[in-house]
C-alpha cells in the first residue's frame, strides 16, 4: 500500500497527457477543439524489431523482414516467403509494456501484403478519484486523510496501432509501398480513434547501395477523442540509406537515417532548420552498423534520435532469427533503468510458400 501514492501520481501524470500533446496551433469551438498535436503520435515512433533497434533505428533502407511494414512499406517487396516477427519490450522497471507482431505474405510475382499490430500500455493503474475521504469536512485533502481502499478501481492506459500494408516491385531497382494505419487510444473512461497513411519508396542505384524514403502520416493523421478534442499528427519524412561490403569473412552494413518532423520541436531535436518550400523542421539522425558473419551470427551498434547508444546481436537459424537489443535510459543520478528488446523472426522457407514467378 505504501506505493499507492507514487502510482496514483503517475496516473495523474498520464491524465495530463491530453493538454500537453496539444501544444501548438489550436482552433477552438464551444464543444470541440482541433490541435496540431506535438508528440501525439510518439508511441508510433519508438521503433520495432530487435535488429533495427540494435542499430539505432537506422533501418528504412535495410529492412528485409516483416518489420518493413513499419520502417518502410516499400521494402516488403524483398520478401519471397511468408515472414512473421514478434517483439516484446519492457521499460522503466517493467512499468510500460510494448508489444509488436507482424506477418508479411508474398502476393503474385512482385507484390507483398502485410498486417501488423503494436501496443504500448501501462496496466493496472489505481484510480483513487472516488476513494479519498474528507474526514474533517473542510473540503480539502489534509495530511491525516486516507483513501478508502475498497473504493479504488483500476484501469489501463494503452495505445494501439494496426498497419495494413501493400508493396510492389516495379523493377529490380525500384519498389513502392503504402500503409493504412488504424489507431486506438484509451485513458481511463476516455478514448480516441484515428486513421493515417504512409507511403514508402526504395531505390537501388548500385547493387550494394540502397536509399529509402518513408513519408509517414503523409495526409496528416487525425485522432478524435471522446472529449471532443481532435489531434492532428503532422507528416514525418524518414530518409534512409544502407551500403554492403565484405570484410573479415562477413558482411558489413553501415546505415544512416534522418527523420524530418514538422512539429516545431525546436529544443527536443538534434537540429532545427528551415527547409525551402517545407518550412521549419526538426532533424533527428539515426546511425547503425551491422556485422553479419557468414549469415550465422550478427553484432550491431547504433545511435538513435533520443541520443542513445544502442547495442544488439542476432543468431540465424534455419527458419528462425533471434534478435536482441539493449538501450539505457537516464543518466548518472537519474537512472530510469535498462531496456532489453527481444524479437523473433519466423520464415516459412518451404517450396510451397515461395513467391510465384511469371
Amino acid at each position: 500500500m505504501k506505493k499507492l501514492p507514487l502510482v496514483s501520481g503517475f496516473m495523474l501524470a498520464l491524465s495530463s497527457v491530453l493538454p500537453i500533446v496539444g501544444e501548438g496551433l489550436q482552433v477552438s469551438g464551444l464543444l470541440s477543439q482541433v490541435v496540431i498535436g506535438k508528440y501525439a503520435g510518439e508511441f508510433m515512433a519508438i521503433g520495432v524489431g530487435g535488429r533495427a533497434l540494435g542499430m539505432g533505428g537506422a533501418y528504412a533502407a535495410l529492412a528485409n523482414d516483416a518489420t518493413a511494414a513499419y520502417w518502410n512499406p516499400a521494402a516488403l517487396s524483398r520478401i519471397n516467403y511468408p515472414d512473421i516477427v514478434i517483439m516484446h519490450d519492457e521499460r522503466f522497471g517493467s512499468l510500460i509494456n510494448y508489444d509488436y507482431a507482424s506477418i508479411a505474405l508474398p502476393y503474385g510475382p512482385d507484390a507483398t501484403v502485410a498486417f501488423s499490430i503494436l501496443r504500448l500500455g501501462v496496466d493496472g493503474i489505481p484510480d483513487t478519484r472516488s476513494a479519498w475521504v474528507d474526514l474533517n469536512g473542510n473540503g480539502l485533502f489534509d495530511d491525516d486523510n486516507r483513501p478508502d481502499y475498497s473504493k479504488i478501481s483500476y484501469f489501463n492506459a494503452s495505445d494501439w496501432a494496426v498497419y495494413l500494408s501493400y508493396a510492389k516491385k516495379s523493377s529490380e531497382e525500384f519498389s513502392y509501398g503504402a500503409n493504412v494505419k488504424l489507431i486506438r487510444r484509451d485513458l481511463a473512461e476516455h478514448g480516441a480513434t484515428g486513421i493515417g497513411f504512409d507511403i514508402g519508396l526504395l531505390y537501388s542505384p548500385l547493387s550494394d547501395l540502397f536509399v529509402a524514403l518513408n513519408a509517414q502520416d503523409i495526409t496528416t493523421t487525425w485522432i478524435a477523442w471522446s472529449t471532443g478534442r481532435t489531434e492532428l499528427i503532422t507528416p514525418t519524412l524518414k530518409l534512409g540509406s544502407a551500403y554492403f561490403f565484405e570484410l573479415f569473412g562477413g558482411r558489413f552494413a553501415p546505415t544512416f537515417d534522418v527523420d524530418l518532423r514538422f512539429e516545431h520541436r525546436r529544443f527536443a531535436s538534434v537540429a532545427y532548420v528551415k527547409i525551402p518550400y517545407l518550412g521549419a523542421a526538426s532533424v533527428d539522425p539515426h546511425i547503425g552498423l551491422e556485422f553479419d558473419f557468414k549469415n550465422t551470427v550478427a553484432v550491431r551498434l547504433g545511435y538513435n534520435d533520443i541520443k542513445q547508444i544502442t547495442f544488439g546481436a542476432g543468431v540465424h537459424l534455419r527458419k528462425l532469427d533471434v534478435d536482441y537489443s539493449f538501450a539505457k535510459f537516464g543518466s548518472a543520478g537519474n537512472d530510469l533503468g535498462d531496456t532489453h528488446r527481444i524479437s523473433l523472426r519466423i520464415m516459412l522457407l518451404e517450396e510451397k510458400f515461395v513467391r510465384e514467378v511469371e
